[in-house]
């Protein structure tokens, strides 16, 4: 179950607001604020969206994407941890009511998310560690990283406030069944997404 809806108190918005000039100053990065900390993060590269394009049919082949749940790419996801957090995960399978949980800044509340998937870029770490701890406190059911860098893709399950409770990585050659509090049976081939992930420079 997510997070519930906490109102957020109205005022000064420093940190938002050197969000909003950094994106301004530098067109195509993701800013996102975890933990009263700014993260920008630069345009990724063709492999890590040809891998998001990719990872979209089997969601959308078992009927995610319609009447009951919505598969979007750069949505916000209202943070708990602070008055102004919040995340923009590469990939989210939401409810299809997510539009009635707007908190501000086009964040949502986490009461809406079934699951958060990210594809590692440069930030690798700011996936597999300082995201971990952040979708987890907002208790995002499942959370889904392709880590390019470490060739290995993690499923995260049974979030608490501090950790997900199950974290297990797969190979390739392994095949990922996803939990089926998403709607709907997901299955996924390691093997296929990382080599479509790979890029040039990892060759």
């Amino acid at each position: 179950m997510s997070a519930a809806a906490v109102e957020r108190p109205h005022g000064d918005r420093p940190l938002t607001s050197e969000a909003i000039r950094l994106m301004e100053r530098n067109p195509g990065y993701r800013v996102e604020i975890i933990g009263g900390q700014i993260l920008a993060s630069p345009p990724p590269d063709g492999p890590h969206g040809d891998v998001l394009t990719d990872l979209m049919a089997p969601f959308m082949a078992a009927g995610l994407h319609g009447v009951e749940s919505r598969l979007i790419q750069g949505i916000g996801l209202w943070l708990p941890s602070g008055v102004e957090d919040y995340a923009i995960p590469d990939l989210s399978l939401v409810d299809a009511d997510y539009r009635d949980h707007c908190v501000e800044n086009n964040a949502y509340e986490p009461i809406c998310f079934r699951l958060v998937l990210e594809v590692t870029s440069s930030n690798y770490r700011t996936d597999l560690r300082t995201k971990v701890a952040a979708y987890a406190e907002a208790k995002v059911p499942v959370y889904v990283i392709v880590d390019r860098k470490h060739q290995r893709l993690h499923v995260l399950t049974d979030p608490n406030e501090v950790k997900y409770e199950n974290h297990r990585p797969y190979a390739p050659g392994e095949l990922v069944t996803l939990p089926d509090s998403l709607g709907a049976k997901v299955t996924l081939d390691v093997a296929e997404i990382l080599a479509v992930g790979r890029s040039k420079a990892s060759e």
